[in-house]
């Protein structure tokens, strides 16, 4: 298969369904619950995962919409890493300084208007905190931010590596 913009999209789509079905797994099978920010952090996976599907079905041929298209993906990507950075700064806070448990995510969603149910997420609760899994000795949001990071990889790749009659010069 060539490395092309199409199949540089279809990587990058089919690794965020892998890491969709993993967070699946740990939550279903493990029994690890998502806190909000890992929820949110799932958003951006699902955002990009689109995005990457419609790069790969549709590759277009204007150059403006593929930048279109992975600028957008970008910006889900990079709003990924700047969760995951909050989520490890809140698992690396001193226990006398993280934040109290506080609702759970449905509840804030079904009483509270969306920009409120955003500050509370952000400003973090105690369950964000906890470092249930470990890998290498590095928790789940950093490796959700290297996953990012590698997803923002893929996009630059297929800009300025590629070079085909379709992809961007």
């Amino acid at each position: 298969m060539p490395l092309n913009y199409r199949t540089i999209n279809l990587a990058g789509f089919i690794a965020c369904f892998l890491l969709i079905a993993s967070a699946l797994v740990m939550q279903h099978v493990f029994e690890l619950e998502p806190c909000p920010l890992c929820i949110f952090q799932r958003v951006c996976f699902m955002v990009a995962g689109i995005l990457f599907l419609a790069g790969a079905l549709f590759n277009p041929a204007s150059p403006g919409l593929q930048r279109s298209i992975s600028g957008l993906n970008l910006a889900a990507l990079a709003t990924g890493v700047g969760l995951s950075l909050r989520h490890i700064w809140l698992q690396n806070l001193p226990p006398s300084e993280v934040p109290s448990c506080g609702p759970g995510l449905d509840y804030m969603l079904e009483v509270l208007p969306f920009t409120s149910v955003i500050n509370q997420v952000l400003s973090g609760s105690g369950e964000c905190a906890e470092v249930s899994w470990l890998f290498l000795g590095l928790s789940i949001p950093w490796w959700t931010m290297f996953a990012y990071l590698g997803l923002s990889g893929l996009i630059f790749l297929a800009h300025y590596k590629i070079k085909d009659k379709k992809g961007i010069q």
